[in-house]
C-alpha cells in the first residue's frame, strides 16, 4: 500500500523569522513528516488594506489590528524562500509553499519545487489556477468553502492546460473546525465523481477527522504545525505542537498498517490459531466397532485434529469403523464407508 503523504503545514507559523521557519523545518524532520509546507505571498498583493479579519484571526490576535498589517509582520523575503528550500534539501524533506499570485508561483517554480499546494481561497480562480498548472508541475488544491460543482470547474481548468497531476483535498476553512463539519464522505464523493486522487486538510482540535480520512481513502494529509501553541500569530492556537503532530503522524500509520491488502484470507497470526480454536467431529460417548452411527454420537470439540464438523451429515448412518473413546476425533479412518 501506497503510504499517505503527511504535510505539516508551517503556513505562517514562522512570524516572519527565518531562523524559526529553520526550526520548523528541523522539528518536522524529527518527527517524521514526508513535507513541510509554508506560505508565498507579498501583503499588498493579497489584501487590502482595509480587509477586515477572518474571525478565528479576530479571536487570537489584536482585534484593533487590520489583516493587512497583521500579514505584514508575517511575511518571508524571495531570498527566504530559496534558503529555506535548501535547507530542507539538505534535510532530506520535500518543500512546499501556498502561492497566492503569479509572482509567488513563479517564484516557486524557478526554485524547483515539487508541486504547488492551492489554498482554499484560490479554489474559485481560475485564471490564476490555469497560470499554475501551465508549469506542469502537481497540483494539491483544497476545497474549504467550495461546492461540487466549484470543485469540477477547478479540477477542470487546470486539466484544460495539460495538467493532470491534481489532487484534492476535502477542507474545512473555519479555525478550528468543529468535527461535525467535516464532511469527510464528501472526499470520496469528489473521489468518485473527479476521478481524481483526494486527501484531506485538517483544522480540528483532534486527529480523528485524520484517522477517519486515511481510512476512507485519503492520499494525502496536511494539518497546521507549530512549535508553541502559545506563540503570537493567527494560526499558532489551531496548530500541533511537535509531540502533538509526531502523535498524527504515529496514527496515521497505524491506520494504515490496519488497512491491509483487501483480500479476505487469515494472517499468519491467526493461521497459527486456527488448530487450537476450530473444532472437529468427536465421539461424545465411548463406541464399540461396528455401531450405526447417529447424531447422538458426535460432538463439536476443539482442537482442530480430526474431521470438520462439516462432515456430520455425510457420517450420520454409518458404521463405527474401531472402538472409540469418549472426546477421540473421528478421522477417515474411524468411519466404514
Amino acid at each position: 500500500m501506497k503510504k499517505v503523504f503527511i504535510i505539516a503545514e508551517a503556513g505562517v507559523n514562522h512570524n516572519g523569522d527565518l531562523n524559526l521557519a529553520f526550526q520548523l523545518v528541523d522539528k518536522a524532520v524529527e518527527i517524521g513528516a514526508d513535507c513541510v509546507k509554508f506560505q508565498t505571498f507579498k501583503t499588498e498583493n493579497i489584501v487590502t488594506k482595509t480587509s477586515p479579519k477572518a474571525n478565528y484571526q479576530m479571536l487570537v490576535t489584536d482585534k484593533t489590528e487590520s489583516q493587512f498589517d497583521m500579514l505584514k509582520k508575517l511575511e518571508l523575503q524571495k531570498e527566504d524562500f530559496k534558503k529555506i528550500k535548501d535547507y530542507c534539501k539538505t534535510k532530506g524533506i520535500q518543500f512546499l509553499s501556498t502561492p497566492y499570485n503569479p509572482e509567488d508561483a513563479t517564484l516557486l517554480n524557478d526554485l524547483g519545487v515539487e508541486a504547488f499546494k492551492i489554498a482554499s481561497g484560490q479554489l474559485v480562480e481560475l485564471p490564476f489556477l490555469k497560470f499554475v498548472a501551465k508549469f506542469g508541475k502537481q497540483m494539491i488544491i483544497s476545497t474549504g468553502m467550495a461546492n461540487l460543482a466549484e470543485v469540477y470547474k477547478a479540477v477542470e481548468a487546470i486539466k484544460s492546460t495539460g495538467n493532470n497531476d491534481v489532487i484534492v483535498l476535502q477542507c474545512n476553512t473555519d479555525y478550528p473546525s468543529k468535527i461535525e463539519d467535516t464532511n469527510m464522505k464528501a472526499m470520496i464523493t469528489m473521489r468518485d465523481a473527479l476521478g481524481v486522487p483526494v486527501g484531506y486538510s485538517d483544522h480540528v482540535p483532534t486527529n480523528y477527522a485524520c484517522y477517519a480520512a486515511v481510512a476512507l481513502g485519503a492520499e494525502v494529509i496536511e494539518k497546521h504545525f507549530t512549535l508553541d501553541k502559545n506563540m503570537e500569530g493567527p494560526d499558532h492556537k489551531c496548530s500541533l505542537e511537535p509531540e502533538e503532530f509526531r502523535e498524527l503522524i504515529a496514527g496515521v500509520r497505524a491506520v494504515e498498517k490496519c488497512l491491509g491488502t483487501g483480500v479476505k484470507i487469515p494472517s499468519q497470526s491467526e493461521v497459527n490459531n486456527t488448530y487450537g480454536m476450530r473444532r472437529s467431529l468427536v465421539a461424545r460417548i465411548d463406541i464399540k466397532a461396528g455401531t450405526i452411527l447417529t447424531e447422538e454420537h458426535f460432538g463439536f470439540k476443539r482442537p482442530a485434529n480430526g474431521l470438520s464438523p462439516n462432515y456430520l451429515e455425510t457420517l450420520i448412518g454409518k458404521k463405527a469403523a474401531k472402538d472409540m473413546l469418549q472426546d477421540e476425533a473421528f478421522t477417515f479412518e474411524s468411519i466404514l464407508f
